[in-house]
């Protein structure tokens, strides 16, 4: 965002919060989509993904005097709607410790993240979602922290609510998890195209 538009949005948050209504439709227009694509790599359905959209720009509106306007805008909007995502896995199934069962017995080799950048631009949008879907729900709520918002390892903690030092061994295991998920599918379409 250049620095023309980082004061139009300055500017448009700013009538917002006064109760603009134009100037809210602005923000929807602007971070709906993106907010939208987010929710439905973190959640189960389309239709949560929805719901869940426009909760958060709900919550935007009553959370909106709590901006700190020195940070950027988009990083605190996508913190508003992981929390909310997070939240929303958290209520729909109790949090099992059974995803970080063994986690001292992994092994300590994992994919390297660029093997995985190309791995993840390989599969299509479907398969992805596919893939995320198998996955647990915290690790799946960080890969999509990490990988589609770039949150940083304490910000990651922060939402998760799990130490700072915890996050790597999350991600890790997620990326293992993930490269399973999509090994997986692979095989099953090359089985699916040579069964006659």
């Amino acid at each position: 965002m250049n620095a023309s538009d980082q004061l139009e949005l300055a500017e448009c948050i700013t009538r917002a919060r006064t109760g603009d209504l134009e100037a809210w439709g602005e923000l929807y227009r602007e971070f709906a989509g993106p907010i939208f694509r987010f929710c439905r790599r973190s959640l189960h359905t389309k239709e949560d993904a929805e719901d869940a959209t426009t909760e958060i720009f709900m919550k935007l509106h009553e959370k909106l005097a709590q901006y700190d306007s020195t940070r950027p805008f988009q990083a605190w909007l996508y913190k508003v709607a992981a929390n909310h995502c997070w939240d929303s896995l958290r209520r729909r199934r109790i949090r099992q410790d059974l995803e970080t069962e063994g986690v001292e017995e992994m092994p300590l080799e994992h994919p390297d993240p660029s093997q995985l950048n190309l791995l993840l631009d390989a599969q299509s949008t479907k398969e992805m979602r596919d893939a995320l879907k198998k996955l647990p729900a915290r690790a799946r709520m960080a890969l999509v922290l990490r990988y589609y918002t770039d949150m940083s390892y304490d910000e990651i903690a922060e939402t998760l609510g799990v130490r700072r030092n915890f996050v790597g061994v999350v991600l890790l295991r997620a990326r293992h998890q993930l490269r399973e998920a999509l090994t997986g599918q692979s095989l099953q379409g090359m089985n699916a195209e040579q069964t006659p």
